[in-house]
């Protein structure tokens, strides 16, 4: 995918125009930080605010990670000889990381597990046929006795069955479909729950001692109070979810025919690889959301609460005009009342190309001068910057 795709999906993200997020990465890979575009290249960006940049910021290093990885699992399924047209094409559609890794965690080079050491024992074919939905005759110990082998440490019958439930519950574990409709359900459905690791101690986090609410609805500051509580090692935290109705719901997707004669140890299978392979990875994943989502909120609480007080009144009792000095911009000005009330405002430019020094001094004088007359005061603050064209007015008030 090459960039101009990229700016165009963030331009309908943001319901920006594509031009304005090309020209605005462009200041972000030659090393602008963002509030310096937001303040001195509005020309550039179209006028841009700082959350805006940011946006872009963070979405264009996200698809370009996003590519990065998705080239990365094509080179390495197919050097696996494994990569398929239809393969392909999901992953070349998939538009998040998740999706992404969960259709090349099949192919993903493995540590060894239970499945492969019954693969080196020669059990593959036996968990084919455990697969197959057209096995209804006979028994599973008459076609496992096949595959017994001493020499493979394959004792018995159950030994060869069990290696090859092993094989099956890892390809379940492995496919993207069934991990979504996990992960979905449990986003939905299931329970964050904390209980105290000494029930008689004393602590901060005594109201989550026996704690549990649904992971939908539960509020950012408990979540970090919990994860505090975990890390400080008084908690013990889990998620909680109606297993027997996620093993059903798998159990449909795995066994296409029920009168099959491994039907049974598709049922062991699935229920092995839920409890084992993906219950806990699930959980990690809702749990780090949580987080992400809570981290999220803290600061833009933070950021807020911040805000309201940088916004109000500078000078008590004072009305204050601001200039926030400039170059080929102009230079900002902005008046405010005792209370922070925004009253007038307006950019001069004292400064080259333009270098309207008298102009600016005429409008600084009205300003003043109109402040003063019609709120009756005698003095107006004025918060300036330390530049020579200023001076003689910052003089002349007496400020």
């Amino acid at each position: 995918m090459n960039e101009a795709k990229f700016y165009q999906i963030i331009a309908g993200e943001l319901n920006i125009r594509a031009v304005q997020v090309s020209h605005t990465v462009e200041l972000l890979d030659a090393g602008n930080t963002v509030p310096f575009i937001a303040r001195y290249r509005k020309e550039v960006t179209g006028k841009l605010d700082e959350e805006q940049i940011r946006d872009v910021e963070e979405r264009i290093h996200y698809l370009r990670m996003l590519e990065e990885r998705r080239e990365t699992i094509l080179s390495s399924i197919a050097e696996q000889e494994k990569l398929t047209p239809e393969l392909e094409k999901k992953i070349r559609e998939a538009t998040k990381l998740q999706v992404l890794e969960d259709l090349y965690l099949p192919y993903r080079p493995k540590r060894r597990t239970r499945a492969t050491i019954a693969r080196e024992r020669g059990l593959e074919p036996l968990a084919d046929l455990m697969r197959d939905p057209a096995q209804t005759g006979g028994s599973p110990e008459s076609l496992a006795a096949a595959f017994v082998d001493p020499e493979k440490d394959v004792a018995d019958v159950e030994a060869a069955l069990a290696g090859a439930r092993d094989i099956v519950a890892e390809g379940v574990s492995d496919s993207a479909e069934v991990r979504e409709k996990v992960r979905e359900y449990t986003r939905k459905h299931a329970m964050l729950v904390s209980v105290a690791k000494d029930s008689a101690a004393q602590s901060d986090y005594e109201m989550y001692y026996d704690f549990r609410e649904p992971v939908s609805k539960i509020v950012p500051h408990r979540i970090l109070a919990i994860n505090r509580g975990e890390r400080e090692k008084i908690l013990s935290v889990s998620v909680e979810v109606d297993s027997d109705r996620v093993i059903a719901d798998i159990e449909k997707m795995v066994i296409e025919n029920p009168r099959s004669i491994f039907a049974e140890m598709l049922r062991l299978a699935v229920s092995d690889s839920y409890k084992r392979l993906i219950a806990p990875s699930i959980e990690r994943e809702v749990r780090s959301e949580l987080t992400d989502g809570a981290d999220e909120h803290a600061i833009s609480t933070f950021a807020t609460n911040l805000k309201n007080l940088l916004l109000q009144a500078p000078v008590a009792g004072k009305m204050i005009m601001g200039i926030d000095p400039g170059f080929r911009t102009g230079c900002k000005v902005a008046i405010i009342d005792e209370t922070g009330k925004y009253l007038e405002g307006e950019t001069i430019f004292p400064h080259p190309p333009r270098k309207d020094e008298m102009g600016a001094h005429y409008a600084l004088q009205q300003w003043v001068d109109k402040q003063r007359s019609s709120n009756e005061h005698e003095n107006v603050s004025v918060i300036i910057a330390d530049i020579d064209c200023f001076k003689e007015v910052n003089d002349r008030h007496g400020h």
